[in-house]
């Protein structure tokens, strides 16, 4: 049976029982930008490898592993601008699975230096199970993310954490480009414009 708690802040909001229909309705793997996802500390394999079609969320042949020690960072940037309404994970399965994920909206540097010191936009402690853990975010705190890190600091007992599957669901819109902003000069600086100043100081008076 589905179940699914949310919470503000460190939850244990799940759904491990996800129907097709909602898998498809607004998943987002199509506007990942799977080329540029980044992952720190993994094993021999790139970031990307996890961010799969929902058709193979389940797959447990292919998987990023932790390396040095049980904890992994993965920045996952989006083609466009999201509003967000949650992640989808599959873990583990046992005590290879992270305790905690802390999801961040447009973090863009960072490593395990200091990321231990911002606090994250939303965190959830994770369930271990072989099912797609879904993990409801509040919008408000994700409505216009055009990246989203993901923070895994420990595992569930084991030296490694180990995921398979990773997702998202939520809105997309086409990224605004910046407005092109030209200012006019109400009256011109010669020393600005070498030229028209030599122009200008040329100009006999009549």
């Amino acid at each position: 049976m589905s179940h699914n708690h949310n919470h503000e802040g460190c939850s244990d909001g799940h759904n491990h029982d996800i129907p097709e229909s909602e898998g498809f309705r607004d998943n987002l793997f199509s506007k990942i930008d799977r080329q540029n996802v980044v992952a720190l500390n993994v094993e021999n394999r790139p970031g990307s490898d996890v961010i799969k079609p929902w058709s193979d969320r389940l797959d447990e042949q292919v998987y990023i592993e932790s390396d040095a020690d049980d904890q992994i960072i993965i920045r996952i940037p989006f083609t466009g601008s999201v509003k967000l309404r949650a992640l989808l994970l599959k873990a583990g399965p046992t005590d290879q699975t992270p305790a905690k994920v802390a999801i961040y909206g447009n973090l863009e540097n960072t490593d395990f230096s200091d990321i231990v010191d911002i606090k994250p936009t939303q965190e959830f402690n994770v369930a271990e199970g072989r099912d797609v853990g879904e993990y409801h975010v509040m919008p408000a705190k994700f409505p216009n993310v055009t990246s989203v890190t993901l923070f895994f600091p420990a595992s569930q007992g084991a030296e490694t954490t180990r995921i398979y599957y990773i997702g998202f669901l939520g809105q997309w819109s086409e990224r605004k480009s910046e407005p092109l902003i030209t200012v006019y000069e109400s009256k011109p600086n010669l020393a600005d414009h070498p030229k028209l100043a030599e122009a200008y100081l040329s100009t006999p008076d009549f």
